[in-house]
């Protein structure tokens, strides 16, 4: 198909069905990897150092996890950059991109808040990884000044703003600043929409009655606090005239809001992570039958995240529809955990032995099992094609965050970041224990779970970094490299403002 000026490669892959976001190609295909890239496909035997016999399996552009949170200071229990990322590769991943974070909002240096995350990753990650920056207060020296240096310097080209939370929450007025901004640099902005006041009025209420169980936690944050915000927030970005990207979607009703909007052609773009297509709102209650530790009342603390989990079945299956019919661009896992058993940690929710709910630090763990449970529930069960698989966890998240040129997809010239999976069949079913897992959290929310397949090998810029039979985890940490990365490219072109806006 393509040819090279030589036929003898570090590694060569063939004999299995290679996937991209758009075909799948015969194992008779052969995929020649030399010096880190993508170097040859061919409908030709190709011979290498290392071949690699596919067996009639998958083989995948390596993941993108384009949510994760690691090594962030306001979670002292939480994974690092070092144990998230090694838990990235067994599971398929081979980018991830976590959050350098504006935590108080009277730092106004961000640029000083990315040198910092960079010290704090360098020479730690066992995969390749990007900044996104979470900004708490926008003002113009960062909007005018900063927030171009970084993307100029370090390419930093995504911004993610939140609708809630005290510490970081913006008012309509400070969206509209920051859409603006971002729409004349070409940054991505992602957007947590929950609307603060109906989950503070809901609070309050629960509160008085004494109903702090992890629970409520559900109860205070409901379905229509999300539908709300996505609603304003795709409101302001159609004011401004710029895409966006609303994170962690959790709900029908929100998707459907989103999913009006792109068919009136607005630039719209949603993001699902698995705890809302597996897990329901029972996981929170003390007395849930998926707990192990009957003796624990507080198990249900594990499983609280925001947006939460939702109350029904019905609600999940809404969120899979979403995923189907093209509504949702990205799956991520925002993977944002912190250790169960710990004071700081989960734990932190239980005040003197009573539990409450608000003390309870936001998250799950999810990094290693993201494309695991989307492949065998998704792809296996027949859910979604492998291709619209590679589209989710692949193909869209390199393109929405400007590494579309390097990440994402097989084709000659990428990175060779790939995932080669066992054919159907081979791997006897299991279920999954978290202490299969390579991260640095003592649960899985997945745990007990039936996983009919796994990443067998993954590749990382032509190294295996992961293989499954042979010893599993076989890469050091520190082969990871920082990406500095691009604009979007599936934003689309943009009108041009109004003159009072521009």
């Amino acid at each position: 198909m393509f040819s090279s000026k030589t036929n003898q490669f570090d590694l060569v892959i063939h004999n299995g069905y290679v996937v991209t976001a758009s075909d799948i190609l015969p194992p008779s295909v052969y995929i020649g990897l030399k010096d880190g890239v993508i170097d040859q496909i061919s409908a030709r035997p190709l011979t290498g150092k290392r071949v690699i016999d596919a067996e009639g399996g998958y083989v995948m552009p390596g993941g993108v996890d384009s949510h994760v949170h690691l090594s962030q200071k306001n979670t002292p229990a939480g994974d690092t950059i070092e144990s998230g990322t090694r838990s990235a590769t067994p599971g398929g991943t081979t980018t991830v991109i976590p959050f350098a974070v504006q935590a108080s909002k009277d730092d106004f240096d961000v640029v000083s808040v990315v040198e910092d995350y960079h010290k704090v990753a360098d020479g730690q990650a066992y995969c390749d990884y990007g900044f996104h920056l979470i900004v708490s207060n926008p003002n113009e020296e960062m909007l005018s000044e900063q927030l171009p240096q970084l993307v100029e310097k370090e390419g930093i080209t995504s911004v993610k703003v939140y609708t809630t939370y005290p510490r970081y929450k913006l008012s309509d007025e400070q969206l509209l600043d920051i859409l603006l901004s971002n729409r004349k640099m070409g940054v991505t902005t992602m957007i947590h929409a929950e609307n603060s006041d109906i989950i503070d009025f809901i609070g309050k209420k629960l509160e008085e009655k004494k109903m702090i169980d992890p629970y409520y936690h559900s109860v205070s944050r409901p379905l229509v606090a999300e539908d709300e915000a996505t609603y304003r927030v795709i409101s302001l970005s159609k004011m401004i005239d710029v895409p966006i990207l609303i994170v962690h979607m959790s709900s029908e009703t929100a998707l459907s809001t989103v999913r009006e909007a792109q068919t009136s052609l607005v630039p719209i773009f949603a993001e699902t992570c698995p705890q809302y297509l597996f897990l329901t709102a029972d996981y929170l209650k003390h007395d849930c039958h998926h707990h192990v530790h009957k003796n624990d009342s507080f198990q249900g603390a594990k499983y609280i995240c925001s947006p939460p989990l939702r109350q029904t079945v019905k609600e999940l299956e809404g969120v899979w529809k979403a995923i189907q019919n093209g509504t949702v661009t990205v799956f991520s896992s925002d993977h944002a955990p912190t250790v169960y058993d710990h004071p700081l940690g989960k734990k932190a929710g239980l005040v003197n032995g009573v539990p409450h709910y608000k003390k309870v630090p936001n998250g799950l763990p999810g990094i290693e099992t993201r494309m695991p449970l989307l492949f065998c529930k998704g792809v296996e069960s027949g859910r979604i094609t492998p291709q619209k698989f590679v589209e989710l966890c692949c193909s869209n998240p390199a393109k929405m965050y400007g590494l579309g040129d390097r990440k994402g997809s097989i084709s000659v010239g990428m990175d060779a970041d790939l995932v080669i999976w066992y054919p159907k069949g081979k791997l006897q079913p299991f279920s999954l224990d978290n202490s299969m897992l390579h991260h640095g959290i003592d649960y899985s929310p997945f745990e007990g779970m039936e996983f009919s397949n796994w990443p067998r090998y993954t590749i990382l810029r032509g190294n295996v970094v992961w293989d499954r039979d042979n010893g599993g985890l076989i890469a050091s940490k520190g082969v990871g490299k920082y990406l500095k990365r691009g604009k979007s490219s599936l934003g689309g072109p943009i009108k041009e403002l109004d003159e009072i806006l521009a």
